[in-house]
């Protein structure tokens, strides 16, 4: 179950009309700091990140499953259950003996998935995914939501970028 404050930062990126997946980065973020302090690990950083987005999407977070080929079918069934699961608004008391088995296997995974270093690496990989108008779209549609005082911290995130490649 995510943190009450966790919820409530998803909720005010809602009010404040951010992106669906803006609204969900607060909980895989979450799921981050849980695997850095240790609290259980992961494969992968995907793994990780794919933990907090079925948290999002449970918490109704208006998160659309992945398009048919984006993920395996799988990955696709479950994310359209944690979506039902939000909209139908029943509380079930999870299975003990299953959140056991669950959580000791995710303890047994190590903790290197939340690193920054492979959370990097998982981000360029998957902006390498996406053609140069997809990510210039995505940039400028980040810049209507972003008041100046983050605007200016972007820019100025940006010029370092560029400065270091050049």
């Amino acid at each position: 179950m995510p943190e009450r404050k966790t919820i409530e930062r998803a909720h005010k990126d809602k009010r404040e009309g951010k992106a669906p997946s803006t609204q969900a980065g607060e909980l895989v973020r979450e799921e981050m700091h849980h695997v850095r302090e240790g609290k259980h690990g992961a494969r992968s950083s995907k793994q990780a990140i794919a933990i907090g987005l079925s948290k999002a999407r449970r918490a109704g977070v208006k998160l659309a499953p992945p398009k048919k080929g984006a993920a395996s079918s799988r990955t696709r069934r479950q994310a359209s259950r944690d979506v039902a699961k939000a909209k139908s608004g029943t509380k079930r008391r999870p299975s003990r003996t299953r959140s056991r088995a669950v959580r000791q296997a995710l303890k047994r995974e190590g903790h290197a998935a939340a690193s920054h270093r492979s959370l990097a690496k998982q981000a360029h990989a998957s902006a390498r995914r996406r053609s140069a108008r997809q990510r210039s779209a995505a940039a400028r549609k980040a810049v209507r939501t972003k008041g100046p005082r983050e605007r200016s911290a972007a820019a100025r995130k940006a010029a370092r970028t560029r400065a270091r490649h050049h």
